[in-house]
């Protein structure tokens, strides 16, 4: 495959890491929570989205009632592990365990529910318009159009909102914020909503060129804390720059004579590793 149809494949699923990782960056910089159960909430988000498809509404309200259960379901463990395990001032390495409990106990609900087949939205196949030699398939296209009507609404968020300049402050200090007066918990609850939201948003993303399986974000989940670290934990722009670079980094692995499709996530691991080593902060410092 030629390099420039690789960038652009790779683009594309950069998008969806990217969309998604912001999520999980900023779940870490406001709660200090590292998610491992964040790829299989994306996973919920696609076939939340395929039911409703399935039931014979239309993609796009389909999307929308996918965001609204997967939100629904992270402000159900916010209530339920969360906020107890913060009152208890749980440990770092506590607070894992219990995310990667969460994601087992989620993946094996949808197999349990929707069986472990793959499943597809089912959408008309399109032929690929073909410029400059790239094949640019409307699904696509589509994935990347998405993702930036996302950033856009996220950037307008954090930069020109009440509630984004004080998901701000919360990042930089909770207990300066707290006496600044501003409402944490509040901070805390819509966090769990623009999450979900751009959680459910990628997953849909994801369900549009690929095939849905109930461990599709269990495999995700390298990617997008490659791209979180990559970018600088707790950044969410870092995040998506990141996500951008990973995803193409993985498609242009493939060109490697010696390196097969199925050391996608290796490329992912070393990437991380090596930005570890070099700058431990990532590549853009600071919060948000």
């Amino acid at each position: 495959m030629e390099t420039p149809q690789l960038i652009f494949n790779g683009l594309v699923i950069g998008s969806i890491i990217a969309l998604t990782a912001v999520g999980l960056t900023l779940t870490y910089g406001i709660l200090r929570l590292s998610n491992f159960a964040h790829g299989d909430f994306m996973t919920l988000g696609a076939y939340l989205t395929w039911v409703a498809k399935n039931s014979g509404i239309n993609l796009w309200l389909s999307m929308i009632l996918g965001a609204t259960g997967t939100i629904v379901a992270m402000i159900m463990a916010e209530y339920l592990l969360w906020k107890p395990m913060r009152d208890r001032r749980a440990t770092s390495t506590t607070l894992i365990i219990i995310s990667i409990g969460l994601a087992l106990f989620i993946r094996n609900g949808i197999l349990m529910i929707w069986g472990g087949n793959n499943q597809s939205y089912g959408l008309p196949l399109v032929p690929a318009a073909e410029v400059f030699g790239i094949k640019l398939a409307q699904d696509k296209l589509l994935v990347m159009g998405l993702a930036i009507l996302g950033i856009i609404a996220l950037h307008f968020l954090l930069q020109k909102t009440k509630i984004g300049k004080a998901m701000r402050a919360v990042a930089d200090n909770i207990d300066l914020a707290r006496v600044s007066g501003i409402n944490v918990e509040n901070v805390v609850l819509w966090t769990w909503v623009i999450t979900g939201g751009l959680t459910a948003l990628g997953g849909a993303m994801y369900g549009l060129i690929y095939a849905l399986k109930p461990t599709m974000g269990w495999f995700l989940i390298l990617p997008l804390f490659a791209s979180v670290i990559l970018g600088g934990i707790g950044n969410p722009y870092g995040a998506i720059a990141g996500g951008l670079v990973i995803g193409v980094a993985q498609e242009l692995s493939v060109s490697i004579p010696w390196l097969g499709s199925e050391y996608k996530l290796g490329v992912s691991l070393l990437i991380m590793i090596v930005i570890l080593l070099i700058r431990p902060q990532g590549i853009f410092k600071g919060m948000m």
